[in-house]
């Protein structure tokens, strides 16, 4: 399935940015591509001018908060935008979304839209279904996350849930193409693949690491270089070649430590996006590992979801060795 993309045009708009991931991003919904059924019914909503409480769940980078704030464009409403992994407490919950819903709006309806809303602390997601409970005949909430299961069901169940799946590699390899040639950048193939799968599904991050890499009209790939600024990548590269090695724990442990992590859990992620990179055969072994290790960062406090991950790598390093 395709994700979020705007198909490449030559616009007045967008010389207004310098940025191609904004440069690119759609600008009404008719632009948005992919995820076609998760469209039809955002345009029911739009032709009713209402919508239920929403929930888009997905990776990073698929275009969830894109979608939430075409849809609200289109839709006559007063609109309160929050990123809630930077105001996950209690208070910032009560006050900001209290009184935006409770003040007499402009127009028929509020939209709050909260981004990143599973890092809420329980707490605060236990403030939050409140107050849609109390606001709902005038206020609605899209709900955007990473990981719907880290909502409490009784949120999740007053939402219409839709996953915002990411564009298939080759589609965003042929996407990539169209803007590169829109931007007159000249590009070997191999490159801009490199690109594609060492970054996937993070389009968002494609996009940013392509024109980072675009220099004087030429797309210029350092591999080596690439892969030591990309943690993700270092991190798999550093499992790989150190199942059966004695000093691998300590070695990864040291380099987590240097990147100063607050959000860990992307990177059980990628050890299941990129299990057949280092499991040699054993997949389904690794595959249970990280499924067990990740439940169990999601019931700790940051400051133990380290710990949670050192273990995954430990288990990891020790469970698939021949």
């Amino acid at each position: 399935m395709d994700a979020f993309f705007e198909e490449v045009s030559h616009t007045n708009d967008e010389k207004v940015h310098s940025l191609w991931v904004e440069k690119y991003r759609p600008t009404t919904l008719e632009n948005y591509i992919g995820n076609e059924n998760i469209i039809t019914t955002i345009k029911s909503y739009i032709d009713q001018q209402n919508i239920p409480h929403l929930m888009l769940y997905g990776g990073a980078g698929t275009g969830k908060t894109t979608l939430a704030k075409l849809l609200t464009k289109q839709i006559n409403c007063d609109v309160l935008y929050i990123n809630a992994s930077d105001e996950n407490k209690v208070d910032n919950v009560r006050t900001k979304i209290k009184t935006f819903a409770s003040c007499v709006g402009i127009k028929p309806l509020k939209v709050i839209i909260l981004d990143e809303c599973d890092y809420m602390s329980p707490e605060a997601q236990a403030a939050l279904r409140n107050l849609m409970e109390t606001f709902s005949m005038s206020t609605r909430f899209i709900l955007t996350c990473n990981y719907h299961e880290k909502m409490i069901l009784p949120i999740v169940s007053r939402c219409m849930t839709f996953e915002i799946a990411p564009m298939t590699k080759v589609s965003v390899a042929v996407h990539m193409t169209k803007i590169l040639k829109t931007e007159n950048v000249e590009y070997q193939n191999d490159d801009l693949a490199y690109i594609v799968n060492t970054y996937y599904p993070d389009i968002r991050k494609i996009i940013n690491v392509t024109q980072q890499s675009t220099f004087e009209g030429k797309l210029k790939i350092n591999k080596e270089s690439s892969l030591k600024t990309d943690t993700h990548q270092k991190l798999i590269d550093m499992i790989k070649s150190g199942i059966g090695k004695p000093t691998a724990f300590n070695e990864i442990r040291q380099f987590l430590a240097d990147q100063r992590i607050k959000v860990y859990d992307d990177y059980f992620a990628v050890l299941y996006q990129k299990v057949d990179e280092y499991a040699n055969g054993k997949q389904a072994i690794a595959t249970i590992i990280i499924s067990e290790y990740m439940y169990q960062c999601s019931l700790l406090i940051p400051p133990l979801k380290e710990i949670a991950l050192m273990a995954c790598i430990s288990k990891l390093l020790n469970d698939l060795r021949k």
